[in-house]
């Protein structure tokens, strides 16, 4: 098969040699926009190729996932574990030129914890001591503190293993005070006050249509940024997108049709699969009738093909989903699905069994099924997935499921209110690491969507934050995921690979399996 498969943490850099063109500028297209550009307050991947290329934190990932230096030149980390000291660069700068200090970190964070400040990944910061005592109003500062200008320091309540994994997200990078309070609401939708502190800085907001962005000239590695331009163009089609690619009117797409994924992996030298640390699902409203009866629940889920849906329906090199977390995250020398459960479900559909679950509940042979709604936001492959998805329970089970289509804007705020019965959702990793996924359903957590609570359910996961070994922490979150997979609260599909296209001109680019595009070292090649 011709393609470029982009292992372990990023794309591979694309080198080839040859002499710059005369306009040093490149063109990739995204799918989707999102509502909020704020990296300490948004949970959004769509927010992702944006912050990820105009902030940068303490420190950030390599193309090889190794944690590496950013703002911060070195640290040091107690030997208990517990505290840790960073050192800024002294050369950090705001894209506007104005000195990043360490009480820039300060404030940032304590935003994150203030409740006002609707930061959807408060939960990130609750291992620093005293962080959630404070996001609860006790009165209670957290440990955090910038002795002076260039030191930065923080005490943990108990040791986090993954701490240095968690840095490089979004949730973690500085805002600037004076900014964000001269308008709270807005300073992300205006170029002139969206000041960061990456290797670009944005020159223009186009709702609807681009981002445009320059080099950022007052980035500390400003002489390694060979880009003039960049611009991020908005095109919602895959098809439309694709075709744009294919005609030379844009460097590279973020995604590409599920249908012509054969076709391109086997012309096309543009064609990139990256393997992404995501699971695609669907939450159960656990309140909501018919979903409220667990057999239900998992009947539906049991009743669904997902090698039928990666093979036929995406044509993909997806992985048929059985559970919440994916495969590629090691813990104590074993990667967590192995030392997990498939929790009674299959890749193939358990047709005769999802039949006895239903009877069970009430609905022999789908009779007196209630009305039910599929709600999802407006993208032509989910679209295509879950009209497969409603066609298996009518053949499996003799219900009839309606698909509810709405914009993303419209759709979310729906989706965070529970105001649904089943909404099609997903997740992709913030850090690679079993917990970015567990952390959702924890019973505080913003991101748990189907509001689902269960006791025994967090104290597994406070039990594998708090554990020193990393066997005991791997068995506490198998159990956690047991429990709350058993309930069926989701409805998983497929653990994801990105599928997408860069043309073979550039070279230097790359792309985490944690869904973000970096162009900082890309350069543009005849």
């Amino acid at each position: 098969m011709k393609k470029r498969l982009i292992s372990l943490f990023a794309a591979a850099s694309m080198l080839l040699g040859g002499a710059a063109y005369a306009e040093n500028s490149l063109t990739y297209v995204v799918n989707n926009e999102s509502d909020s550009f704020d990296p300490g307050t948004t949970n959004e991947t769509f927010a992702a190729p944006i912050i990820g290329n105009t902030f940068e934190g303490l420190v950030k990932h390599a193309p090889d996932g190794a944690v590496v230096p950013a703002l911060a030149e070195s640290w040091t980390i107690s030997d208990d574990g517990l505290t840790y000291t960073f050192n800024l660069r002294k050369d950090a700068k705001w894209s506007d030129g104005q000195s990043v200090t360490a009480s820039d970190f300060v404030y940032a964070w304590k935003r994150v914890l203030t409740p006002a400040s609707g930061a959807k990944n408060t939960a990130l910061l609750y291992h620093i001591a005293g962080a959630k005592e404070f996001f609860e109003g006790s009165g209670v500062d957290p440990q955090i503190s910038a002795p002076d200008d260039h030191t930065f320091t923080f005490t943990l309540g108990q040791r986090v293993p993954y701490m240095m994994q968690l840095l490089p997200y979004a949730t973690y990078f500085p805002v600037r005070q004076d900014i964000v309070e001269a308008d709270p609401e807005g300073w992300t939708r205006n170029a002139a006050t969206y000041i960061g502190t990456g290797p670009f800085r944005v020159t223009e907001f186009n709702i609807g249509e681009s981002v445009v962005f320059e080099k950022n000239p007052n980035y500390y590695g400003a002489n390694e940024v060979s880009l003039d331009k960049l611009t991020f163009r908005l095109i919602a089609q895959q098809s439309t997108a694709l075709a744009a690619m294919e005609s030379g009117d844009v460097d590279g797409i973020e995604s590409v049709p599920a249908s012509e994924i054969p076709r391109l992996s086997v012309e096309s030298d543009a064609f990139l699969v990256i393997p992404s640390l995501g699971t695609t699902y669907a939450f159960f409203n656990p309140a909501a009738k018919p979903l409220d009866d667990v057999r239900v629940r998992k009947a539906l889920s049991m009743a669904i093909d997902r090698e039928e849906i990666v093979e036929f329906v995406l044509q993909s090199a997806d992985v048929p989903a059985v559970a919440l977390v994916p495969y590629g995250m090691n813990v104590a020398g074993e990667d967590f699905r192995d030392a997990a459960g498939d929790y009674g479900l299959g890749e193939a559909a358990k047709i005769e069994e999802a039949k006895a679950l239903l009877a069970e509940a009430g609905y022999p042979n789908g009779e007196g099924f209630p009305d039910t709604v599929f709600a999802t936001y407006a993208s032509p492959p989910i679209q295509k997935l879950l009209e497969a998805i409603q066609q298996m329970w009518k053949k499996n089970l003799n219900i009839d499921v309606e698909i509810a289509v709405s914009e993303w804007k419209v759709y979310y705020p729906e989706v965070q209110k529970v105001e649904y019965q089943i909404a099609q959702m997903g997740w992709g990793a913030d850090y690679p690491h079993p917990m970015t996924f567990l952390d959702n359903f924890v019973s505080d957590s913003p991101n748990n969507l189907a509001k689902w609570a269960n006791a025994d359910y967090d104290a597994a996961i406070a039990a594998s934050k708090s554990a020193n070994d990393p066997a005991v922490s791997l068995a506490e979150m198998a159990k956690a995921e047991g429990i709350m997979m058993n309930d069926h609260v989701i409805l998983p599909m497929y653990h994801r690979n990105s599928y997408m296209m860069m043309g073979s001109h550039v070279k230097g680019f790359w792309r985490s399996v944690l869904g973000v595009p970096y162009f900082r070292d890309v350069s543009i090649a005849k």
